[in-house]
């Protein structure tokens, strides 16, 4: 695989995992809870497209099974959290 493709499907991944935690910042800074939940629910976007990224990344022979299913136990653990969170930002102040 040419060594730009690699780094742009890198480059992919970084920006979809930071972007996660970057809306999730962004909603605690909101001061209207659907405001917040706005910016968790982009985090949730952000989750699922690095999903897709790492899957690829696999697919493609660029990380190995075993990274693979790391990083997706990870993102479903964290998904769970997510939506957990979303769920009780929004029980709270409805």
């Amino acid at each position: 695989m040419p060594l730009d493709l690699k780094f742009s499907i890198g480059k992919q991944v970084l920006a979809s995992i930071d972007s996660i935690g970057a809306n999730i910042s962004e909603g605690f800074g909101g001061f209207h809870y659907k405001n917040k939940i706005k910016f968790f629910y982009n985090a949730r976007g952000s989750l699922w497209e690095s999903k897709h990224w790492i899957y690829l990344l696999y697919q493609r022979s660029l990380i190995k099974k075993k990274e693979y299913e790391w990083f997706i136990k990870e993102l479903e653990i964290l998904g769970k959290k997510l939506n957990s969170f979303i769920s009780k930002t929004g029980n709270s102040n409805a």
